[in-house]
């Protein structure tokens, strides 16, 4: 199983701070056996990809748009994620669930424009604090994965994160315990879905992830890798994940 670290720097640095701290990853290096990819914004994808060219370390996209291209102001379509040289674009993050409304319809498309144009989705799907009170975790992960439903297979390099919605951005983490299982339910969807293919699809957990506690996630089974935010504006936070997931 492939390790994967993904850092989402969300939109909080302009492009001149984006090339600053590519610059300051790469600097420190990949330990060996790790896949990174670095996902700035929009605003920043050119310059960032321009420091990782030939470094290992992938370009990575926030958020793609469902329509393969017309009319529609604003949005960004796979094709061009793509000639910016994008390998590897984030769906359904939660922030985009609970304040675009986004749902698996739309996310199913999202992941459709990806596929075409040989983009590889990291899908992610986490649940409330109500909901996982109400023991109702399984279920919403289950349902969550219905937008992957047109897929006859795994897209090459195709990514899974699980993201509990309470612990994103709050300072809060699931305990490795909770981890392991959520990744456990996962795991037993994708391979009801895909069969043996959906063994080498890597779970990514995403939600404040930091290196204090990015060992300890790591070390639990089915926990392949990191979707990390507010730890990944960092270098030094980042490169730490990087070593803990080694």
């Amino acid at each position: 199983m492939r390790r994967l670290v993904v850092a989402n720097w969300k939109m909080y640095l302009t492009p001149d701070a984006s090339r600053v701290l590519a610059e300051r990853i790469v600097a420190g290096g990949r330990p060996p056996g790790v896949d990174a990819a670095l996902a700035p914004s929009f605003g920043a994808l050119e310059r960032v990809g321009g420091i990782l060219l030939s470094t290992g370390i992938a370009l990575a996209a926030q958020d793609v748009s469902p329509e393969k291209e017309g009319a529609f102001t604003g949005e960004v379509s796979a094709q061009s994620l793509k000639e910016l040289g994008i390998s590897l674009c984030i769906v359904g993050h939660s922030e985009r669930r609970q304040r675009h409304a986004e749902r698996e319809a739309l996310l199913s498309r999202k992941i459709e424009r990806l596929v075409e144009a040989e983009v590889a989705p990291l899908y992610c799907v986490g649940e409330t604090r109500s909901e996982r009170d109400a023991g109702r975790t399984a279920s919403v992960l289950t349902a969550q994965l219905g937008a992957l439903e047109g897929l006859k297979a795994p897209p090459p390099g195709f990514a899974l994160a699980y993201e509990p919605v309470w612990a994103i951005g709050t300072g809060l983490a699931a305990t490795p315990a909770m981890a392991e299982e959520a990744h456990s339910v996962l795991r037993d969807a994708l391979r009801a879905r895909w069969g043996d293919a959906a063994g080498a699809i890597p779970i990514l957990y995403g939600g404040s992830m930091t290196k204090a506690n990015a060992g300890e996630l790591f070390a639990r089974p089915g926990v392949d890798g990191g979707l990390v935010g507010g730890a990944s504006l960092d270098a030094e936070a980042f490169l730490s994940i990087l070593k803990a997931a080694a």
